[in-house]
């Protein structure tokens, strides 16, 4: 294993600057945000709906 295989690949964005936006921005900034996060739970969802399909396929 090489040293570059410990780092990880791909490093978290830094956070966004707020000071300088309006109300209506950020209200729209964390409309956008909550809407990802529906997607991503979606997802989850999905994929935990795939799993148990696929356990109950191998189970005894």
């Amino acid at each position: 294993m090489e040293f570059e295989d410990l780092e990880p690949r791909k490093l978290p964005p830094k956070p966004r600057d707020l000071s300088s936006w309006g109300v209506e921005e950020l209200n729209a900034y964390i409309a956008n945000l909550t809407a990802e996060i529906d997607r991503a739970k979606a997802m989850i969802k999905s994929k935990q709906g795939h799993r148990s399909a696929a356990d109950s396929l191998f189970k005894k």
